[in-house]
């Protein structure tokens, strides 16, 4: 036995804390399943979609614990909830910047979910030239007793920012003194030249589909095939017809 805690102390501290987690954990599960649904809508009826790929989260106890002593907060479970509000992250990559902004509003549209703040650091990017678009929303978690209103941070990307930004927290990390001014003053340029990219890239993207349009893409023949869940579906010919004398 624990001289500090008796054993049905800590099952029951065990038991609090891995619920705790886990509803974090669930919140971030909904949110990936909208994602997922959202990439399967876009790729099966416009042949692209503006999501890349996702990746979430779950702050470790360590890691709450420490931002809690920093911050001085009072260390309780419901003190947690209230003032960290980044347990369940979900960082999500697109390929232009153009996406960021579509999926920010496709996701502020679903009926569930609460915009609780909107950070814009691509309009107004970091004095070290960090940029991204964070959304903190609540999501409603149902569990077998309850539903709880939980936090999650949506971190919105393109591909250019999230290797800038990745790349920049490894080198911070990995640096125990005090980082020179030369290398914060690289870093940053390294930023405004992933910036550039992502802004050339954009025109591109629009020369491009402006170009697909005006050449009429689409064969009459794809137009009768359909894909759904990696199943082709031919449509037989009079299929159309039949759905235009309706």
């Amino acid at each position: 036995m624990n001289a500090l805690f008796p054993i049905e102390q800590l099952k029951k501290m065990k038991y609090d804390l891995t619920r705790f987690l886990l509803v974090y954990k669930f919140a971030l599960d909904e949110i990936e399943t909208k994602i997922d649904i959202l990439k399967e809508e876009f790729q099966s009826l416009h042949d692209y979609s503006p999501i890349e790929h996702t990746k979430s989260r779950i702050k470790s106890p360590e890691s709450i614990m420490n931002k809690m002593l920093r911050k001085n907060h009072e260390f309780s479970l419901d003190g947690i909830r209230d003032n960290i509000k980044d347990i369940a992250g979900l960082r999500i990559t697109c390929s232009f910047i153009s996406d960021i902004y579509a999926v920010k509003d496709m996701l502020a549209n679903q009926d569930d979910l609460k915009v609780l703040e909107i950070k814009d650091y691509i309009e107004h990017p970091k004095p070290n030239g960090y940029r991204s678009l964070h959304m903190l929303v609540e999501v409603p978690v149902f569990m077998s007793d309850c539903c709880e209103h939980v936090c999650v941070e949506i971190q919105i990307r393109t591909i250019a920012m999230d290797f800038w930004a990745s790349l920049e927290h490894k080198i911070f990390y990995k640096y125990s003194q005090a980082i020179p001014e030369r290398l914060l003053n690289e870093l940053k340029n390294a930023a405004e030249s992933a910036n550039s990219l992502d802004l050339q890239m954009e025109r591109l993207h629009r020369e491009i589909n402006d170009i697909k349009d005006a050449n009429g893409d689409s064969e009459f023949d794809e137009l009768r095939r359909i894909m759904i869940n990696n199943q082709q579906f031919a449509l037989p010919a009079g299929f159309m017809q039949l759905l235009t004398d309706e």
